[in-house]
Parts: structure tokens; C-alpha cells; sequence
């Protein structure tokens, strides 16, 4: 059973430039896949409704054992159901935290609006307070990738490394294509059958998404939520090179959301500290395509991180 927290619903919420769910049924439509695509995952030890000063962010986790937690940060329009496939074998060697994100369609809840890079840096920052974190290990699908790069730049001192799944806008703007679907997206009205042609398209062909407990949760994200965010913007490259944690930024071969071979020379060119790979057979979509392959290079590149030791880290202070 989710505890649910109350969320905004309604266009009352318009004028407050927070993100709101448009009405009572389409928060019911939302909700039903979202508690379709969590029962998938492995119960929760713990759940949680952080308070920072942007709004509450749920956060649940995944195991019980010690070492230092990853936390996963989802990509745009979907929430924690997302890592269904991923969950299991990312589990088998640490525990798992997951955050739906600030302002997306989820069960976090915007009170104040988020104004720019920083204000997404400063809820993540306090979300990781709050759970008692001295650090922790993020890996961030899409534009979870980005929030990661983006917290890394401003507000480091909880970060131990980055793992970056086709993170679009942190080593060079994103494509026609995904402009494309990024509009689409947001449009009111659009037909079920143009929101599936979207999500197939960006996912590679996949099938469409009603037919996937995630899918549906995403759908219904683009269609029932709507986002009171700042336009994300490309990270200056001088910001990504002074990251100073390990880094490994995987791309997907097949991604309409940029030129894979392009961002990766770009990665390898400007990361003090990155591993950087493209995955020829992946698309977008590359988390639940490959969830083992994705277990098994994330635990050997966390492996690595931490026999480093803690002394090779630069714990900055917080820009804010």
C-alpha cells in the first residue's frame, strides 16, 4: 500500500507557477499506474516526505544492508515505478534510494517555484539531507542524468559519483527530434494514439506504452500533470570540468535525443574524472533495455569508486 500525500490538483495551482495535476480524474488515472508499475518493485523499507523549502519529496528505500546507498533519479514524466527492471539487480550490492523528482509528475508536491539551475540543485541538496546522508552515489537516467550533473555543480557535498544514462544537456544540446517530443508532450488534447507514437519513438519502437505499467504511468504523466519548470539548460562545459567525483556517462547508440558519438567525445574531452561509453544497440530507453548490463557496470564502476577512498574526494562547500 502508497501512502499518498495530498497533492496539487487543479488550475488554481496555475497562478502559483507550481506543477499541478489538471483534475481529480486524471490524478486517479495517474495514481492507478503509478500503484500498477510499483507493485512490481521490491517492498520499500522505507518511505518517506522530505520537506525542503521548494516542497516535499518522496523518497523510498530499497534495502537494508550498509555501504554507501545509490540514489536513483528517474527521467521526465516518470516517477519511481520506472525502475522496475532496474531495481533488482542494483540491489545486489548496496542499498537503493529513489526520489520522484520536484515538480515532475510523481508523488513529490511543489509548494514554491523552482527559478533556476540552483533552486533544482537546492531541493535534491536537501532531499539527501534530510535523509542523513553523509554521501551518496547518483545515477540519473535522461534528465535524471542532468539533475545529477546539475547537483554535482552546485551543490557537492553529498555527492560521491555520477553515473549519467544518456544524459541529455550536460555535454551538448539535444536534437530536433527530441524538441519534437518535448512539445508534444506538453500539448493539451493530444490524441492517446500520438502520446504513444511519441513514447515508441523515443523509446526505439518500443511497444506501446498502455501495454507496460511504466508506459501508462508516463502517458498519463504528459497528459494529466502539468510542469511549472525553468527551461533546462545545456551545462556550461567549464561547470561539467569541475566535477571533481568519478563520472561514468553512458550514451545510447540509437537516442533521438542527441548524436551519442558527438556528446561522448565531448564527455571524454572536458570530465577531469570519466569513464564515458556508448552502447551501440541502446536507445533512450536504455534502462530497461539493458538492466543487467546496467547492473553490472554500475556495481564494478562504484566498486572502483569506492576503493579509491574517500581521502581522492574533494568535499566542497555548497555554492548556496
Amino acid at each position: 500500500m502508497i501512502d499518498v500525500p495530498e497533492v496539487n490538483i487543479g488550475a488554481g495551482y496555475r497562478d502559483k507557477q507550481v506543477g499541478y495535476f489538471r483534475d481529480d480524474a486524471g490524478f486517479a488515472r495517474y495514481l492507478d499506474a503509478y500503484r500498477d508499475g510499483f507493485a512490481a518493485l521490491p517492498r520499500p523499507s522505507l518511505t518517506a516526505d522530505l520537506p525542503t523549502a521548494l516542497g516535499t519529496v518522496r523518497a523510498y528505500r530499497f534495502g537494508s544492508g550498509g555501504g554507501t546507498p545509490l540514489v536513483l533519479l528517474p527521467g521526465r514524466q516518470a516517477a519511481t515505478p520506472m525502475w522496475a527492471a532496474n531495481l533488482p539487480g542494483l540491489l545486489r550490492s548496496r542499498p537503493v534510494i529513489t526520489l520522484d523528482l520536484l515538480g515532475e509528475p510523481g508523488l513529490s508536491v511543489q509548494h514554491a517555484p523552482l527559478e533556476d539551475d540552483a533552486d533544482q540543485a537546492a531541493w535534491l541538496h536537501e532531499s539527501l539531507s534530510g535523509l542523513g546522508l553523509d554521501r551518496a552515489h547518483l545515477l540519473g537516467v535522461s534528465i535524471g542524468g542532468w539533475s545529477a550533473a546539475n547537483l554535482a555543480i552546485h551543490a557537492p557535498r553529498h555527492v560521491a559519483s555520477l553515473t549519467l544514462l544518456d544524459a541529455p544537456m550536460v555535454f551538448g544540446s539535444i536534437s530536433w527530434k527530441m524538441i519534437a517530443v518535448s512539445l508534444g508532450s506538453v500539448i493539451p488534447g493530444m490524441p492517446e494514439r500520438w502520446r504513444d507514437t511519441l513514447l515508441s519513438w523515443i523509446s526505439g519502437g518500443a511497444k506501446a506504452p498502455r501495454e507496460l505499467p511504466e508506459g501508462r504511468l508516463i502517458a498519463s504523466g504528459m497528459r494529466d500533470f502539468r510542469s511549472r519548470l525553468p527551461m533546462t539548460k545545456t551545462l556550461a562545459a567549464e561547470q561539467v570540468a569541475a566535477i571533481t567525483v568519478p563520472v561514468l556517462a553512458i550514451f545510447a547508440g540509437r537516442s533521438i535525443v542527441h548524436n551519442a558519438e558527438r556528446v561522448a567525445a565531448t564527455a571524454r574531452e572536458v570530465l577531469r574524472d570519466g569513464r564515458v561509453e556508448v552502447w551501440p544497440a541502446a536507445s533512450h530507453a536504455i534502462n530497461g533495455e539493458f538492466p543487467d548490463e546496467i547492473a553490472a557496470r554500475v556495481d564494478s564502476f562504484l566498486t572502483m569508486a569506492e576503493q579509491r577512498g574517500a581521502s581522492e574526494y574533494r568535499d566542497l562547500p555548497d555554492s548556496r
